[in-house]
């Protein structure tokens, strides 16, 4: 498989990023193993979590990503084959957030007994602290580098006047420079991404991996209404997309996947790939059958007419409000 570099890094990825947030939450420790092994037979290599992953359950506490991860890791000794990407500055508990100097250094620790490794591949801002310097951040992140348990670091959830100032302070005093963004970005949620940080991170020659490819599994087409949400665990990320321009989008993929007798969420990944800005999407799965799906949309190359298509249908010109 065509590998992709993260950045200036030394870090090849498969085109395909899979989305950790399910371990330990909607995919349990055995159905997560399952998918993790067939994702690699696959040919695929990245895989993407967080430290606050899956906080926001039910009796979780955050780290249980991390954990089902960190076992199947060690599993079958698969450290070295793997892309482990993960992230810090989420709120963990009351007063436990934030890219400070001392926060970095103690969370990374957590991070890497729950992965059971002594590295980190790509380790991930998940959210900018304007409290705290960038000089202060960044120099955690020298600190990890040259301990060798950090290989490079991302950015996530910044917008493009702070990214810039990262980069800028990495290249005035020498530390590491974020590598990689991690946006929000998919056939719907298009204007902040296209507006803002696709030049800022073409310009500066960044790996770009959006999060929420499948806009929380809207774009697989499984929810059309209100009541397609019922009971679901992901009800309150879908909600916003049953809307208007969203149905136009539901419409324009379920031609497109008829045309190449193919599925929503697989035309939407091609969509997505066809950018050149776009490094290697992040999406989950919790079967395998949607995993395939997955698969199917990296391996699937659109024509310009099918990708005029999606652009006229998704146009955020169309949007009551921004994304």
């Amino acid at each position: 498989m065509d590998t992709r570099t993260l950045g200036s890094s030394a870090l090849q990825v498969s085109p395909l990023c899979f989305g950790g947030n399910v371990f330990g939450w909607t995919a349990d420790e055995a159905s997560s193993f399952r998918l993790l092994d067939a994702f690699v037979d696959a040919g695929f290599n990245f895989v993407d979590t967080a430290d606050v992953y899956s906080r926001w359950a039910p009796g979780h506490k955050g780290g249980e990503s991390e954990t089902v991860l960190g076992k199947w890791l060690k599993r079958d000794g698969n450290r070295k084959k793997i892309i482990v990407a993960t992230k810090v500055g989420s709120e963990m508990a009351p007063n436990q957030k934030g890219l400070s100097r001392a926060y970095i250094l103690r969370e990374v620790e957590a991070s890497l007994e729950r992965l059971q490794t002594d590295y980190i591949d790509l380790y991930q801002s998940h959210r900018d602290d304007t409290n705290t310097p960038l000089e202060e951040t960044l120099d955690a992140y020298a600190q990890l580098k040259k301990e060798g348990k950090v290989r490079a670091i991302g950015a996530s959830n910044y917008n493009a006047e702070r990214l810039s100032a990262a980069l800028d302070v990495s290249k005035r005093y020498g530390y590491p420079r974020y590598e990689t963004l991690q946006p929000e970005y998919n056939l719907y949620d298009r204007a902040g991404y296209e507006t803002q940080l696709e030049t800022v991170c073409e310009q500066n020659g960044l790996g770009v991996i959006p999060y929420f490819s499948l806009a929380s599994g809207f774009l697989t087409g499984k929810y059309r209404s209100e009541a397609d949400l019922a009971q679901r665990p992901r009800a309150q990320f879908v909600k916003k997309y049953l809307d208007e321009r969203g149905f136009r989008i539901l419409a324009a993929l379920d031609r497109v996947s008829e045309r190449y007798q193919s599925t929503p969420t697989a035309i939407s990944l091609a969509w997505m790939l066809a950018r050149p800005s776009i490094t290697a999407p992040i999406a989950s799965a919790t079967s395998l059958g949607q995993l395939n799906d997955l698969i199917d949309g990296i391996r699937l190359k659109l024509g310009d007419s099918c990708i005029q298509e999606l652009d006229e249908a998704s146009a955020y010109e169309h949007q009551a409000t921004a994304s």
